[in-house]
């Protein structure tokens, strides 16, 4: 049984996709409403009587910037300088459903392809709704009357604001059909803005999950099992009620909560809880256990793609090469530790903090405290980080079972030890490649195996057997080679594992661009030429490749000890090539010098949220390129820290130079794809540094040294 992730996420819609209109407001816009002096044309837009524009964004702010390039949509359309847009961020309704996720959800690199034709159409019905007033009020045709600058004019010198309008607007139908301004005639969309929410982030205005302070709050720290998906038994709390501050101890399905008029009180009373643990199954796992059970899987294999016959032109290749490359478990490291306030009251729930997906979290914790999904309101911050770790929920299950048990607003917050070992991890995957050339060095056959867990199949419930198309992403390579065959196995390993920035783009780029260059070197040509001869159908990929090589230097002289690698991939509709330039001391660590990116990502909104997040990706996929490593022992994850799960620090990151290719085609995402690109780039350079093959994530000292 076999789909595309196309299919996939039309079968496994939660609700529909499209400009659905309807109001669906924030409580303080909703009294904002009922004042008479907001009005609401559709679900995103909403002008007010003193001329203020609102966005409800539906997408999470968690530092891609949709806080800017969402306005930016609106405010193109709408004709009006983007500092006057205010931003809130949007209730749980189904009129906010991510037509590409199917749900109400941040991630994917889909915010500005979800929000591409829906707020620059939701956009032009309110400019539309708008004139249509103006040329009521004034007994003209609409098509004598011009919006922009936030009012609308006509002959005769006559004019009226957007807020002068609006109540007579929000009363007309809402036109079925709009035109778009052309690319040509954009005024907002692809010039670089300076981004609506950095104020309010340095003047420390912004609210993150952290922040959130109700009347009577008080605040939790969790005691959870040392292995995850263990359970409490029993419990002493003599000696953690006895100390200062401490208001309740109670139970929950995942540990014990100690309560407490400040987080330290809390967490401090944690520590002298003694609690007996059902560990469960995953204590019998170690790292060990699993990558035997990944190599030796018997779980049926499902295609991705065939192209020509792999197996025939493998065994009458002039020269065959094979493979296997091992990626590990890797936690988010959100640099705020997980967190969520709740409020139950009178079977009425209220949530606030950092979500990926709203309508997750308002569905598991009414399930979790006995309510209908109706009596639970979510409300979303700002999110220190979210790569995928807050499509989660279970930070907020939590801490709503806290409050029904102790009856008060509670707080619970991690500490950064309870994140890193109680984390859904990226799942281990091994690759198996294979590959064959002729007797000119061309390649002939190229065949990919991933063996790993579907993340899928845990979170959602997709059938055993089918394809997940979250394990698939840039499985297929885009370079001619004739006979080609990418499968994989659904293997589960028994550890939770969650989707992680960039999904699978990283684990299979890892192993595709890696071992393109192993059939470069077999074929003793030069990586970039090799890459570059197996790309005539393919101009988008071309055009990046040749950029890349180009501002990189490639094939001119590098200081001493300096080495370069390429590498090449498409992915979230965004074509990318990198050069990394890299060093390697005596102790075999790896210092990158500089990094060259060139982008295709089509029709770019905000340029300079385009940098910043090829950049940001780059420093999150070196950390984990260079050290960042999760290991099991029995069944209890070793790191804990930032001193034993590193990331990148500021004296480590490498200068960038960033190309983006101007382009009218759709826009595709970048949130994403320099995460999963830098890896292989840096393996490539290795290997020209080494002379040798490190096949092994991450590239650290140790497995240089055994490769």
């Amino acid at each position: 049984m076999t789909t595309n992730r196309r299919e996939f996420l039309k079968t496994t819609a939660v609700v529909g996709g499209g400009l659905t209109l309807g109001v669906f407001l924030p409580a303080q816009l909703d009294q904002a409403v009922a004042a008479g002096t907001l009005h609401t044309p559709n679900a995103w837009v909403h002008i007010a009587d003193d001329n203020t524009i609102t966005l409800l964004s539906a997408r999470s702010e968690m530092g891609q910037g949709v806080y800017t390039s969402m306005p930016m949509l609106i405010a193109e359309e709408l004709g009006v300088d983007i500092r006057k847009i205010k931003v809130e961020i949007a209730p749980v309704a189904p009129v906010y459903t991510n037509a590409l996720l199917g749900a109400q959800i941040t991630g994917g690199s889909t915010s500005v392809r979800d929000g591409w034709d829906k707020l620059r159409i939701a956009g032009a019905q309110v400019r539309t709704m708008l004139v249509n007033a103006a040329a009521a009020k004034w007994k003209l045709d609409a098509a004598q009357l011009h919006a922009a600058d936030g009012k609308v004019t006509g002959p005769g010198g006559r004019s009226a604001t957007y807020g002068e309008l609006a109540e007579a607007a929000s009363k007309l139908p809402v036109p079925e059909k709009v035109t778009l301004k052309e690319a040509k005639d954009f005024k907002v969309i692809g010039k670089p803005t300076k981004r609506l929410d950095t104020a309010h982030k340095v003047n420390g205005t912004a609210e993150y999950g952290i922040d959130v302070k109700l009347p009577g709050m008080v605040y939790a720290s969790l005691e959870q099992c040392p292995v995850i998906g263990g359970k409490p038994t029993s419990f002493d709390a003599a000696k953690a009620k006895a100390m200062p501050g401490v208001i309740a101890v109670v139970q929950i399905r995942d540990g014990v909560a100690v309560v407490a008029d400040t987080w330290w009180h809390a967490k401090k009373a944690r520590e002298a809880l003694a609690v007996q643990w059902d560990e469960g199954a995953v204590a019998r796992i170690d790292n060990a256990s699993m990558q035997d059970g990944i190599r030796n899987a018997r779980d049926a294999t499902i295609p991705i793609k065939k192209t020509g016959d792999a197996k025939a032109a493998l065994g009458s290749a002039s020269k065959k090469l094979s493979a296997e490359y091992w990626s590990p478990l890797l936690a988010h490291a959100t640099m705020e530790p997980q967190n969520f306030t709740a409020s139950y009251k009178d079977g009425k729930c209220l949530v606030i903090g950092p979500a990926q997906y709203q309508q997750g979290t308002q569905g598991n914790v009414a399930t979790a405290i006995g309510l209908k999904p109706e009596d639970v309101t979510v409300k979303t911050t700002f999110l220190g980080g979210g790569f995928g770790r807050r499509l989660e929920y279970d930070f907020a299950v939590q801490a709503a079972e806290i409050s029904k048990a102790v009856g008060k607003p509670v707080k619970l917050l991690w500490t950064r030890e309870d994140d890193t070992t109680h984390d859904f991890y990226r799942p281990m995957a091994l690759h198996r490649m294979a590959g064959g050339l002729d007797a000119s060095g061309k390649p002939v056959a190229l065949t990919l195996q991933l063996t790993s867990q579907s993340v899928t199949q845990r979170a959602f419930g997709l059938p055993k057997g089918t394809l997940d198309p979250f394990m698939a992403e840039a499985a297929v390579v885009g370079y001619d080679i004739p006979n080609m065959t990418q499968e994989l196995i659904e293997h589960d390993s028994g550890l939770r594992v969650g989707y992680w920035r960039s999904v699978s783009h990283a684990l299979n780029a890892f192993a595709n661009e890696s071992f393109i260059d192993e059939m470069a070197a077999a074929a003793g040509k030069d990586p970039y030429q090799f890459r570059l001869a197996l790309l005539g159908k393919q101009p988008r990929f071309a055009k990046v490749l040749k950029l890349a090589a180009e501002k990189s230097g490639w094939g001119k002289p590098l200081p001493k000890g300096h080495y370069r690698g390429i590498a090449l991939m498409e992915g979230y509709d965004t074509y990318m090539a990198q050069v990394a330039e890299i060093s390697v001391d005596k102790d075999h660590a790896i210092k990158v010098h500089h990094v060259w990116v060139a982008a295709d990502l089509g029709q770019m909104v905000n340029p300079d949220t385009v940098e910043a997040q090829i950049q940001s990706s780059i420093a999150f996929g070196l950390s984990s390129a260079l050290g960042a490593e999760i290991t099991l022992d029995k069944g209890r994850v070793q790191q804990t820290n930032f001193h034993d799960y590193p990331v990148l620090r500021m004296n480590e990151m490498p200068k960038i130079d960033i190309t983006l290719v101007p382009s009218s085609e759709k826009p595709g995402g970048i949130g994403e794809p320099a995460t999963a690109l830098i890896g292989p780039a840096v393996a490539n350079a290795l290997f020209a540094a080494a002379g040798k093959r490190v096949r092994q994530l991450p590239l650290s000292a140790q497995h240089i040294q055994s490769a």
